[in-house]
C-alpha cells in the first residue's frame, strides 16, 4: 500500500526537482512548455502536490549530509551517544551533542530540505488559480494538504534555528526573504494550520491507498505539538479538544503489543497517526541519487558496524551511530515491555563486532537494520531500507491529553486513565497520578528515538538541569538558553548578503 504512494512521489519528484527524460517518463516534461500552462489541470497540480511530500523523505542523506531530523534533536538530548568512527566522523552530530556547534559545522542539509519542502508546497498554492478542470473540494484539499505539509516544513525549521528567513509566496531574484523571530515564525505556523483545517476536507484517517498523505489527525498532532513547545497557554484548550477528537474518533487506538509497532507488519496499524513512508521494493535511491524515491539509509546509520547478518534475530550490520547510552536501558524496569522492543542489548550476545566510538553495546531496536530490510532494492542496499519513520502515534494523543488537562485544570481522573493507558499496554500495573513530571517520564520511555526527548526537556524548562557534563568525558558543556537555536549555516549567512542576523549561539 505505501509502494504506490512513492511510486507516485519518483514521478512528481523527477518533474519537480530535477527533470527526466521522456523515455523514463513517458509523458512530456513541463520544462518543454511554460510552467503555468503545463499545472493547469487538476492531474498535474496533483502531481506537484505529491513531490511536496518528497522532502521528507530527504533528511537522512540528502545535499551531502546524513541528517534524520529525528535523530538530530535525540542526540542534543540524554538516551544516546553519536558514535561513529571517532569524534571527527560526522563532526557537526558531536559539536551539536556538546552543544558547540559552529556556523561552519552545523547540519545545514536539513536546512536545504526544509526549505526544499517550503518552496514546493509554495508552487502548490501559485499553480491552484490556474486550474480548469478541478471542483472547489479538490482545490480545498489540495491547498490543505500543501499548508499543513508547509507549517511541518517550517517546523523544522523553527525548532532548530528558530529566527529564520520566511516566505509564503516563492521568491524572485535575488532570492532573500525577510528574516523573522521565532515567535512570528510560531504564528505563522498556526495560521497555516487553522486555514487548513477550516477547509474541513483533510479526512481524520486516511485510506491505504492514501497512507503518508496528511490527515486531520496528523494536523491535531502538529498544531498540539507547536502550541505545547511554545508554551502557549491560550491555545491549550483547542489543543485539548484535538486530541479528545482523535479520542471520541473511534479510529485510532493503541496496539496492543508494543514489541511490533516497529516492525512492517506494524506500519500504519491503528496506532499510526502519522509516518513517513519507505520502501525497499524497486528503490532507486543511490549514492548519485539521493533524492530518488526508495528506502531509508537510518537502519545503515545506527546498526552495530560489521554485524555478522542474520546474527541475534536475524540482524545486520551499519555503522555504528548513536548508540544508546547504558541509562537509557537502565530507566526502564525490567517488566517494561518497552525496553527490548527499544534498546538492542547487543553487547551482551556474544557475537563479535566492531566496536566504535562511544559503543555501549545497546542500539535503537525500534529502527536497526535486519536481513531482508532492503529486499528488491535496485541501487544502494545501505539507503533503501523498507523501514516508515513513526511520526506521531496514538500513544502521544493520551499523553497529550494527560498533560493538557493538568496544565488546563481539567478532569484529573481523565488525565490518569489516559496516562496508565499507555503504561498497561506496557505492562506495567503500578497506576501513577498525572502529574507533569510523571507524564513528561513516560513521554521519554514511550518515544525513545522518535525525536521527543530533547523538546520536551526544553519546553519543560529542564534542559538546563539534564543537560550538563556526562561522568564519560563525551559531553563538557551544559545546556543554556543561548543553545536553543543552532548556528545558522555559513552558507546560508554568505548567501544572503548581509541581510540575516546569525543566532548568538
Amino acid at each position: 500500500m505505501k509502494k504506490k504512494y512513492i511510486a507516485i512521489s519518483l514521478l512528481a519528484s523527477a518533474f519537480m526537482f530535477a527533470g527526466c527524460s521522456d523515455s523514463f517518463l513517458e509523458v512530456q516534461s513541463p520544462t518543454q512548455e511554460p510552467a503555468g500552462e503545463y499545472f493547469s489541470t487538476k492531474e498535474h497540480v496533483e502531481e506537484a502536490v505529491v513531490a511536496a511530500y518528497d522532502p521528507l523523505h530527504w533528511t537522512d542523506w540528502a545535499m551531502g549530509e546524513y541528517n534524520p531530523y529525528t535523530l538530530m534533536s535525540d542526540i542534543m538530548a540524554d538516551d544516546f551517544w553519536v558514535g561513529g568512527a571517532n569524534k571527527n566522523d560526522n563532526q557537526n552530530w558531536h559539536l551539536m551533542m556538546n552543544f558547540e556547534a559552529t556556523p561552519l559545522k552545523v547540519i545545514a542539509g536539513l536546512w536545504t530540505d526544509a526549505y526544499s519542502g517550503v518552496k514546493r508546497c509554495n508552487d502548490v498554492l501559485e499553480y491552484i488559480p490556474n486550474l480548469t478542470d478541478a471542483s472547489a473540494d479538490d482545490i480545498k484539499y489540495m491547498q490543505a494538504q500543501v499548508l499543513v505539509l508547509r507549517a511541518f516544513y517550517y517546523n523544522w525549521l523553527w525548532k532548530f534555528w528558530g529566527n529564520v528567513p520566511y516566505f509564503s509566496v516563492n521568491l524572485t531574484y535575488p532570492y532573500l526573504a525577510e528574516q523573522i523571530s521565532a515567535d512570528a515564525l510560531y504564528e505563522n505556523m498556526v495560521t497555516d494550520l487553522e486555514d487548513a483545517l477550516a477547509m474541513n476536507v483533510l479526512p481524520m484517517q486516511e485510506k491505504a491507498a492514501n497512507y503518508g498523505r496528511v490527515t486531520k489527525a496528523m494536523a491535531y498532532m502538529l498544531y498540539a505539538e507547536v502550541v505545547m513547545y511554545q508554551n502557549d497557554s491560550s491555545r491549550y484548550s483547542t489543543a485539548l479538544g484535538y486530541m479528545k477528537e482523535i479520542i471520541g474518533s473511534g479510529l485510532y487506538s493503541l496496539a496492543p503489543d508494543y514489541t511490533k509497532i516497529f516492525i512492517e507488519e506494524g506500519e500504519w496499524i491503528s496506532e499510526s497517526i502519522y509516518e513517513i513512508n519507505y520502501k525497499s521494493e524497486n528503490a532507486v535511491r543511490d549514492w548519485g541519487a539521493p533524492l530518488a524515491a526508495g528506502g531509508t539509509a537510518l537502519p545503515t546509520l545506527i546498526s552495530p558496524n560489521n554485524w555478522p547478518d542474520g546474527a541475534d534475530g536475524h540482524k545486520s550490520g551499519g555503522w555504528g551511530f548513536c548508540p544508546l547510552r547504558k541509562e537509557t536501558y537502565d530507566r526502564y524496569s525490567a517488566d517494561d515491555a518497552r525496553r527490548d522492543a527499544t534498546c538492542w542489548n547487543a553487547g551482551a550476545v556474544g557475537v563479535e563486532y566492531a566496536r566504535r566510538y562511544q559503543d555501549t553495546g545497546f542500539f535503537l531496536e525500534k529502527y536497526v537494520a535486519r536481513d531482508g530490510g532492503n529486499d528488491g532494492q535496485k541501487a544502494s542496499g545501505e539507503l533503501n531500507y523498507n523501514y516508515n519513520w513513526r511520526i506521531y502515534r496514538y500513544s502521544e494523543v493520551l499523553l497529550n491529553a494527560a498533560e493538557l488537562l493538568v496544565t488546563t485544570g481539567g478532569s484529573s481522573a481523565e488525565a490518569k486513565t489516559y496516562l496508565n493507558m499507555v503504561r498497561k499496554r506496557a505492562g506495567l500495573t503500578t497506576e501513577l497520578e498525572a502529574t507533569i513530571d510523571n507524564i513528561l517520564e513516560e513521554r521519554h520511555l514511550e518515544f525513545v528515538g522518535e525525536g521527543k526527548r530533547y523538546w520536551d526537556l526544553i519546553r519543560s524548562g529542564k534542559a538546563s538541569a539534564v543537560l550538563v557534563p556526562d561522568e564519560y568525558g563525551y559531553r563538557t558543556n551544559t545546556w543554556s538558553a543561548s543553545k536553543k537555536y543552532l548556528p545558522i549555516p555559513q552558507s546560508e549567512i554568505d548567501k544572503a548578503q548581509g541581510t540575516l542576523t546569525q543566532n548568538n549561539y
